[in-house]
């Protein structure tokens, strides 16, 4: 019998799975805030769980463990991680300190969604690997969970804000990704704030629809061309969206009164960074909320 993954469940989800296993409701919570506040590695740490309970659960869950197997070091304090997860699969993702303010200092990092990616952008080195799998909601969160472990604070506000622009197409595992973002802002879970949660896309105006009407974060698109041509050339989905199509999603997305769309763009010498790409930019965006 194959077991349960309840690393991925949302918060409802595990009450009800609890209740469905006939234990009381404030197991679910104590079990829910055990995975992800306290970002424990197995159900033998859940200390204020009976003994019987927690060999239970050991027979009815799984835990898809995310491991930091390599640790590179910039001199301005940015980590690169390579994690492994449960099939050996592995996926990488960074960690950066930025002096946001006097006496505050934002640490952001930077998550994968999948191992490898189909988009096939040409400056993208994950995209050599092509796709392998999606992760689960669990091993999105769990990198984040593995961090703060590296850093001895499971419980602390190491962490200031997450960016879903590792490794993968996030919005080509939607499912996995709103579960992930409803873990990172429950109070129970990592409690973050909505504005400090960013998910890039390269585009994929449906999923990019669905998105903003399941979870209120913040949203970015990666454009890095203001033609067509190029877009097509250096991002092969815009050949299946081009330029218009996705600008017309962006300005009629429902956006809460207060969000903007952040659009990334990487510039490449003699490709996409001419005065008139500039010029072109500006125009391209005009009327969008960004």
């Amino acid at each position: 019998m194959s077991k349960t993954d309840i690393g991925s469940m949302t918060y409802d989800e595990i009450q009800n799975w609890v209740l469905l296993q006939g234990w009381p409701a404030f197991r679910g919570r104590q079990i829910f805030s055990w995975l992800h506040k306290k970002a424990a590695e197995s159900f033998g740490q859940m200390s204020d769980l009976s003994k019987d309970l927690r060999t239970r659960l050991e027979d009815l869950a799984g835990l898809d463990k995310v491991e930091i197997i390599e640790v590179q070091r910039a001199e301005d304090q940015t980590e690169k991680y390579r994690y492994r997860l449960r099939d050996n699969a592995e996926v990488e993702g960074v960690l950066m300190p930025d002096q946001a303010g006097a006496a505050r200092t934002r640490t952001t990092l930077c998550v994968s969604t999948q191992v490898g990616c189909a988009m096939g952008c040409a400056f993208c080195a994950t995209a050599g690997m092509g796709f392998i799998r999606n992760l689960t909601a669990s091993e999105i969160v769990g990198q984040l969970e593995a961090v703060k472990r590296r850093m001895g604070h499971p419980q602390g506000p190491s962490i200031s804000n997450v960016v879903f622009m590792g490794m993968g197409e996030p919005l080509a595992n939607l499912d996995s990704v709103v579960k992930a973002v409803e873990i990172l802002l429950h109070p129970m879970g990592h409690g973050m704030s909505r504005r400090k949660i960013t998910v890039s896309t390269v585009g994929l105006p449906a999923a990019m629809e669905q998105f903003v009407h399941r979870v209120p974060v913040k949203l970015a698109v990666s454009l890095n061309a203001t033609t067509d041509a190029v877009r097509d050339r250096i991002m092969p989905v815009n050949k299946r969206f081009p330029l218009r199509e996705l600008l017309d999603c962006c300005k009629n997305l429902p956006l809460m009164h207060t969000d903007r769309i952040t659009f990334e763009y990487v510039l490449l010498a003699g490709v996409n960074d001419s005065a008139k790409d500039a010029d072109r930019l500006k125009k391209l965006l005009k009327g969008i909320r960004c």
